[in-house]
């Protein structure tokens, strides 16, 4: 175990931690004594005292946030503690009216960072609660009745309660193990081993074990007892009869979430936001002093220069970044739900509009998950009834629970002749099915005979085990060339795109211990069956869009080469060359990314192996989604920077997914990657143009500061206008993305944001320039007597071009090619565009400092806006031809 994991992990000395090394080495009838409970399970009354007693069985990875909490979260917000130290500021100066502005604005970015968080938390919860987990367990409904298995809510479980478990199980609660059929356990969550692990009864030792064997588990890692299930881990094969020991809090996948307090590593749109605002840093840490020097010398006035210099601080900050991105995450989120995906993650969203490869396993992803039985086959190709019923015996005494194959198989069997042969044989063992061997047996007897062993499994893996074959009713020897027949056979299946399992048994003398995989040898090969597992209609069509969209599909399949290969040809995807699971295995990670790299079809790989192709992708530099729903994905998933999987997956799958689809349909899945990029695309739109237009507003302070016996603008006026665009800007999550943005994977990059800045703000301020020209020599407003005046002047057209451009620089369209903005974002426009010209009239204005401006302003205001419309556009062009980008 990594020393950094180990040292998080509760003490030795926990006294919850001894208890549970007690409990793993008790007897069973110690457990249930100590738990107060019954092999046959609790009662329905006595589990519903306890569950009132001990609470849900609950541990949220991601701790409930408390209104207080997040309160504090919104305030430790960068830019609210600019704006903080703005109005700390006011109130040492004695200037009353800015310091209550400043506390409004401060209260209104705080209020909606806050409503918004709290809306987008009952969004997702909302969400999540489609996405139901459940457990079996044995209960009585009294004293005298017997004891029945049904399905419960995992947040009702306590302890006590008889557990069983199954593959594909997300373990509820911490676990003693009673019986156990080859269980492994994926427990990497815990110990950060890759591998499963086998649980089993401590040292499979009869009870009641010795003091010197309870000894045994002091020096072990309390992870690695052998008889312990942990909350979070998950069941990859086998099945068990378990006993609850502790849950919710009390687990010790609670107390390691407690102790270690560990966040979840920023996504790539954290990362994003946090270049941005290190970007604009810069920019304040070069223009504030520079605003300082400049109107202090020219003022005199240091201390209103010192305002001034603070206050375009808080000018050249996007206040509202926060809220756009929270804004538009959730208005992502929510149009997803409409498309029927459920967003677990909402950051997920960004990676999803960045995603440029998308990994997927063939069934039930681009086929129908539909298994369709064919018939049995035998050795020399012929349709036999032999395969299917030995097929049928060791599908149906198979204790784990059937798979789509099983069913599929006992779906030929008619009711009476199942009844027949569940009246002749009966089980006497068996073992299950896991992904090392990629097979599954049984034994069972008929009356009267020896047990009879028999294997069901991929051809590969059962072959090889084989020594003799059933052929036209004989068993013969498997020689050379039959061997190459069978071979043969399976391939000829596999071209079509047909699935094959090999059927094979044999006679083996009575025993009294259980049997194991060692038995699998010297085996009788019957025969085998074909099943078709159809391609969607829909799934051509879905990888089309992807394609179109800048994404690539790859499959990792468990399946053979020429199945995955006829599977990909239907949905239309470029096999080439296809790599196979032990070409994986034997690759080191520098050959893998190169595999990776020109490879499109995966086949016969394994859960690590599908985590392996997906980091390396990753580290190649893509953005990379992967589809799964089997408790095989769950790393795979885990490893992906968006997770996927379906409202059926397994309950491993589902907790390792960033996004659930309702329906498992690729198409869903390529409308919901463009529903990201627009999220993405609206953030941009805000951050770049409003941190131009922002500096824009600096760079004419400082020309002004240089020829103006007055500040062009005061504080509280300047913060005001920032206000009134901001919220103009909230519409900006619901307006229309060009449908060329869309074609592209896109990922929140900050590095274009200085050039855009240094093209733009410019811009802007030249035609502030032009505004003070028009107010100082045309109107004649040159006194400190007017400069109520001047202000409300250059107030009105900051305002309204900083408005307008955004509805320019909003599309990367020009003329008329131009796509108008949504009706909200107009709406929004046109609302904060009548306030502002409304101010110099209203009662505000006099706490504002501003005055009435005269109506030969107005045709030079139209004039100066109009010019800087078609600027905007024309230095847009050469932008885009220059830069070859937009947003």
């Amino acid at each position: 175990m990594p020393s950094t994991l180990r040292s998080r992990l509760p003490s030795a000395e926990d006294p919850r931690e001894a208890a549970l090394r007690a409990l793993a080495s008790a007897a069973p009838l110690t457990v249930f004594r100590s738990l107060d409970g019954s092999p046959k399970g609790l009662t329905e009354a006595d589990a519903a005292g306890r569950l009132h007693a001990v609470g849900d069985n609950h541990v949220d990875a991601t701790p409930h946030t408390t209104p207080l909490a997040r309160l504090r979260g919104t305030l430790g917000s960068p830019f609210v503690a600019l704006l903080t130290g703005l109005g700390v500021v006011f109130v040492v100066v004695g200037d009353l009216r800015g310091s209550v502005t400043v506390g409004v604005m401060i209260v209104v970015s705080v209020g909606l960072r806050w409503w918004q968080q709290v809306r987008s938390d009952r969004a997702m919860r909302a969400l999540r609660s489609l996405v139901t987990t459940t457990v079996t367990v044995r209960r009585r409904a009294t004293d005298r009745h017997a004891a029945a298995e049904r399905e419960i809510q995992v947040e009702d479980l306590v302890p006590g309660d008889v557990v069983v478990l199954a593959p594909g199980d997300v373990v509820p609660a911490d676990l003693r193990v009673l019986t156990a059929h080859d269980l492994l356990i994926d427990q990497s969550a815990l110990s950060g081993e890759a591998l499963p692990v086998r649980k089993h009864l401590a040292a499979d030792e009869p009870w009641p074990r010795t003091p010197h064997r309870r000894r045994a588990h002091e020096g072990t890692e309390i992870v690695e007892l052998p008889s312990v299930c942990f909350a979070g881990t998950a069941v990859v094969g086998g099945s068990a009869t378990t006993v609850v020991l502790t849950t919710g809090q009390g687990t010790y996948f609670g107390a390691m979430a407690r102790e270690a307090g560990k966040r979840r590593p920023d996504s790539s749109l954290d990362s994003g936001v946090r270049a941005v605002g290190w970007t604009l840093i810069r920019f304040m840490l070069v223009m504030v002093p520079i605003v300082l020097v400049v109107n202090g010398t020219v003022t005199g006035n240091w201390a209103q220069a010192g305002l001034f210099a603070v206050a375009v601080a808080v000018g050249l900050t996007p206040e509202m970044l926060p809220v756009i991105v929270t804004t538009t995450l959730a208005r992502g989120a929510m149009s997803l739900a409409r498309r029927r995906v459920i967003v677990k993650r909402l950051d997920a969203i960004g990676d999803l509009g960045g995603m440029d490869v998308l990994c997927v396993d063939k069934t039930g992803t681009l086929t129908e998950d539909r298994v369709v039985f064919a018939h049995g086959i035998t050795l020399d190709g012929e349709l036999g009834e032999e395969p299917t019923t030995y097929a049928f015996l060791a599908s149906h005494f198979q204790a784990v629970p059937h798979n789509r194959l099983d069913e599929a198989i006992a779906d030929q069997v008619a009711s009476g002749e199942r009844l027949l042969i569940e009246a002749m044989v009966t089980k006497v063992d068996e073992i299950p099915f896991d992904h090392d061997r990629r097979r599954s047996a049984v034994v069972v007897r008929r009356h009267g005979e020896d047990p009879l062993l028999v294997v069901k499994g991929d051809p590969d893996d059962v072959l090889p085990h084989c020594t003799h074959a059933r052929r036209s009713g004989d068993v013969v020897e498997l020689t050379t060339t039959l061997r190459r027949q069978a071979h043969d056979v399976v391939a000829a299946y596999h071209a079509h795109g047909m699935r094959v399992l090999a059927i094979a048994a044999k006679h083996t003398p009575p025993r009294f211990h259980d049997y194991g995989p060692d038995d699998e040898t010297d085996l009788v090969l019957v025969g085998f069956v074909g099943f078709v597992d159809p391609v969607k209609p829909t799934a051509a069509a879905a990888v089309r869009q992807l394609a179109d969209h800048g994404v690539t599909v790859k499959v990792l399949t468990g399946d053979s080469p020429r199945v995955a290969r006829r599977t990909c040809e239907q949905a239309g995807i470029e096999a080439g060359e296809i790599i196979c699971g032990h070409d994986v295995e034997a690759a080191g990670d520098a050959d893998l990314r190169a595999l990776v790299a020109r490879a499109g079809v995966f086949a016969k790989v394994n859960p690590h192996h599908k985590a392996r192709i997906v980091a390396a992708l990753r580290e190649l530099g893509h953005t990379v989604g992967f589809v799964g729903d089997g408790v095989n994905d769950a790393t795979a998933l885990r490893a992906a920077d968006v997770g996927i999987c379906v409202d059926t997956a397994t309950d491993v799958a589902k907790d390792a997914a960033d996004l659930v689809l309702v329906d498992k349909d690729l198409t869903v899945l390529s409308r919901a990657v463009l529903d990201g990029r627009r999220t993405l695309a609206n953030s941009m739109k805000y951050v770049k143009i409003t941190a131009a237009s922002n500096l824009g507003n600096v760079v004419s302070v400082l020309v002004a500061g240089a020829f103006l016996p007055f500040l062009p603008m005061l504080p509280i006026q300047l913060m005001v206008q920032n206000l009134l665009y901001d919220s103009a800007q909230l519409a900006l999550p619901w307006d229309r993305v060009d449908e060329e943005y869309l074609r592209k994977p896109r990922r929140w990059d900050a590095a274009g944001l200085t050039r855009f800045m240094l093209t733009f703000g410019p811009l802007s301020s030249v035609f502030d320039v032009a505004t003070f020209a028009v107010l100082w020599w045309t109107l004649d407003v040159d006194t400190p007597q007017q400069q109520a005046l001047f202000q409300a002047g250059w107030f009105v057209e900051g305002l309204l071009s900083q408005i307008l451009v955004v509805l320019v620089l909003r599309s990367r369209q020009t003329g008329f090619r131009w796509r108008p903005p949504s009706r909200p974002v107009l709406a929004a426009s046109a609302a904060v565009v009548l306030t502002g010209l409304a101010l110099p009239l209203s009662p505000l204005a006099g706490p504002l400092r501003l005055a009435p401006l005269p109506l030969g302003y107005f045709p030079w205001l139209l004039a100066i806006l109009l010019v800087y419309v078609l600027a905007a556009q024309v230095v847009k062009a050469r932008y885009i031809h220059r830069t070859g980008s937009w947003l």
